[in-house]
């Protein structure tokens, strides 16, 4: 029987947060199991980027990330909130280890290839890019790993990466040694059939019934990288994927039924 692995994807509004954060922190460091955070950024990078101005250019919700844009993001995600979030957990007698992707080459990326937009200093990554064998001893020790959004190509550059991306891949890649189970925790409290009715929460979501939402124009553009890491996940055999409202964590494991789950 393999050993339960909780990896839980947080972003931006609950970054932005500090006592909801903190709040959020205490119950992440309460899971008793093996357990890895991967995070995102947070309005900060953007703020930062203002006062220094830096243009800052989205596409579909990416960040399109030039060489001062990169510079920023790096020193934001990798240095600011990734040591803030560790340090916070140490509080909370979480034995925490924050890391870029560059860091032990943990993971490793390939600068996105896109025919018809340049998303610059952007990299994507792959099971292979993971290095499984480093985290397992990680994990072993006792150690939480907490990763950033930055990877690197091992040829000396880094690279933006989406973190809900870092999340799915890496749970595919330990998912032959670990029970996983990827919870992507944001402001909902699951996928919103109705994106203005905060009710209508479904309890499921398939990959048919995500092509019929997303066609039909019903899903924010926010949701759409999250449902499609997701369902890559749980096409990739990882045991259990759901979206979570962050406050729910805790009720979600010890009950099992908060939020979305996504099924095949």
């Amino acid at each position: 029987m393999k050993e339960k692995l909780y990896i839980i994807k947080i972003g931006g509004a609950l970054i932005d947060d500090e006592d909801l954060l903190d709040e959020f922190l205490g119950q992440f460091a309460a899971i008793e199991e093996k357990k890895i955070m991967v995070h995102g950024g947070g309005k900060l990078a953007t703020t930062l980027a203002d006062k220094l101005g830096i243009e800052q250019k989205m596409i579909d919700g990416r960040r399109i990330t030039d060489k001062d844009t990169l510079d920023l993001v790096a020193m934001v995600y990798a240095g600011g909130i990734n040591k803030n979030i560790v340090a916070k957990l140490q509080q909370k007698k979480c034995k925490a280890i924050g890391f870029s992707g560059a860091d032990a080459n943990l993971i490793k990326a390939k600068k996105r290839e896109d025919a018809e937009i340049d998303f610059g200093f952007v990299g994507d990554i792959t099971e292979k890019g993971v290095n499984k064998k480093l985290i397992v001893k990680l994990l072993k020790l006792g150690l939480v790993p907490v990763f950033s959004a930055i990877t690197h190509d091992k040829k000396g550059h880094l690279f933006n990466t989406n973190a809900d991306t870092i999340a799915s891949v890496m749970a595919q890649a330990l998912s032959a040694k670990y029970d996983v189970e990827l919870l992507y925790c944001f402001d909902k409290a699951g996928v919103l059939e109705d994106v203005n009715n905060p009710e209508s929460v479904l309890k499921n979501i398939s990959e048919e019934e995500f092509s019929i939402l997303k066609n039909e124009g019903k899903l924010h553009k926010g949701i759409l990288p999250k449902l499609e890491n997701a369902l890559g996940a749980i096409r990739n055999n990882v045991n259990k994927v759901f979206l979570i409202k962050e406050t729910e964590l805790k009720n979600h494991i010890e009950n099992h039924h908060a939020g979305t789950e996504i099924c095949l």
